[in-house]
C-alpha cells in the first residue's frame, strides 16, 4: 500500500473559493472563504437575500432536504457510469440551482442582483431523460422492492429522500406568506420520476429487480 502524502495548499489560497463575486444584476455565484462564520451558533442561519430565520424553519428544512437529495446522488454516483452518470451528475448541478431558488424568497426587499431560479427547461430535460432510460425497460407488473445492486439500492434511497423533499415543498407553498415556484416542486416530482427509473436500468434494465408479492410474507 502506497501512502500519500496531503497536498499543501499555497498559502495565498482561500480554503474554498467558487468563482469572483457577482457582478452588479448577474446571477449569483457563491463565494466561501470561511467555512465557519459563528453566526449560526445559536440557531439561526441567513438565506440568500440576507433575512435571518430558525435552522428548524420550514424554507430551510426544504432546501436542507435539497441539499440531502444532492448528497444521495454523489453516493449513487460512486456506483454508476456512462450517461446515466452524466444524467446524475446534471441533476446534482440543478440541485444547488433549487437550493438558491428556495433560500431566495420573492417577499422581502428587492435584490440587487438576478436571484438564480430552476427552469422549465431543466424540468424537460429530466423528461426526455426519463423517456430515453424507460424506453428500453419492460413494463412493470408490481411495484420494486428497493434494493438490487449497490447503484439500485442508493438510487431508490435518493428517490425516498427527493419525495420528501418535494412534501416539504408542497407543504411550504401552502404556507401563509411564503411562495416556492411551481416549477420548483415539478422539478423535484420529476427528479424521484427519474430515479426510480434510473434504479431499474441500474439493475440491469430491470432484469434483476425484486417485486413486491402482495401477502407473501404473512404465513
Amino acid at each position: 500500500m502506497v501512502a500519500l502524502a496531503p497536498r499543501r495548499r499555497p498559502a495565498t489560497t482561500s480554503l474554498v473559493t467558487a468563482g469572483p463575486r457577482p457582478a452588479e444584476g448577474s446571477l449569483t455565484v457563491v463565494v466561501l472563504n470561511r467555512i465557519y462564520t459563528r453566526t449560526g451558533d445559536t440557531g439561526t442561519t441567513a438565506l440568500a437575500n440576507g433575512e435571518r430565520r430558525s435552522k428548524a424553519d420550514l424554507r430551510v428544512e426544504t432546501y436542507g432536504t435539497v441539499d440531502e437529495t444532492n448528497a444521495c446522488l454523489g453516493l449513487a454516483r460512486l456506483h454508476t457510469t456512462g450517461e446515466l452518470d452524466a444524467m446524475l451528475g446534471r441533476m446534482q448541478n440543478d440541485l444547488f440551482d433549487l437550493g438558491a431558488d428556495l433560500a431566495t424568497p420573492e417577499t422581502g426587499e428587492p435584490l440587487s442582483y438576478e436571484p438564480l431560479r430552476i427552469v422549465a427547461a431543466q424540468v424537460e430535460r429530466v423528461e426526455r431523460e426519463i423517456d430515453a432510460l424507460n424506453a428500453g425497460l419492460s413494463p412493470l407488473r408490481s411495484f420494486v422492492l428497493p434494493g438490487g445492486s449497490a447503484a439500485a439500492a442508493a438510487l431508490h434511497l435518493a428517490r425516498t429522500v427527493c419525495r420528501r423533499a418535494e412534501r416539504l415543498a408542497v407543504a411550504l407553498a401552502a404556507t401563509p406568506g411564503e411562495t416556492v415556484s411551481p416549477v420548483a416542486i415539478q422539478y423535484l416530482n420529476r427528479l424521484s420520476d427519474f430515479l426510480f427509473v434510473a434504479a431499474r436500468v441500474a439493475n440491469d434494465g430491470g432484469a434483476a429487480d425484486v417485486l413486491w408479492v402482495p401477502g407473501k410474507t404473512r404465513t
